[in-house]
């Protein structure tokens, strides 16, 4: 883990490595999903219904993947689970990163109700970097997750139900 500049507190801008690499993890179900021959694919196939909640989901979402990889923490290593709210948050962040795998195979096997991409798909990805951000004690993507939550889910839903 590197630290470069300092921001504020115990807060550097720097690169964590794992940071990217979690980012990664979370994707893979859109990587693998070409291998699936769906019948339908409503996730991938919506209609766009706002370009202002669009444009706050996109800004939101790359900002917590920035913030995630490039904000790290003065005293915490590369990879440490921590104790406490610390410990928490890097096992709540485990347990929404399976709910979504989880999802994502119900969403493959043709189980695509508006339930299912909503709660398994839409919700925990930014719940995931949520949790990254109170394991890791990043209080700005603690921040800016809470506010992607909301954004991401409106705007799916509004353009599920369009």
């Amino acid at each position: 883990m590197f630290r470069w500049i300092k921001l504020f507190g115990d807060q550097y801008l720097g690169f964590w490595i794992l940071g990217l690499m979690l980012f990664v993890v979370q994707e893979i179900p859109y990587i693998i999903m070409p291998l699936f021959k769906m019948e339908s694919n409503p996730i991938m196939n919506m209609q766009e219904t706002s370009m202002v909640l669009e444009i706050c989901e996109k800004v939101l979402g790359s900002c917590c993947i920035f913030l995630m990889t490039f904000v790290v923490q003065r005293d915490v290593s590369v990879f440490s689970i921590g104790v406490g709210v610390n410990k928490l948050g890097f096992i709540c962040a485990i347990a929404v990163l399976l709910l979504n795998f989880f999802g994502w195979g119900l969403y493959f096997t043709g189980h695509q109700s508006i339930f299912v991409m909503m709660f398994f798909i839409v919700l925990m990805p930014p719940l995931y970097y949520i949790c990254i951000g109170l394991w890791r004690k990043n209080w700005l993507l603690l921040i800016t997750g809470s506010a992607f939550i909301i954004i991401h889910f409106i705007h799916v839903l509004g353009n599920l139900k369009a």
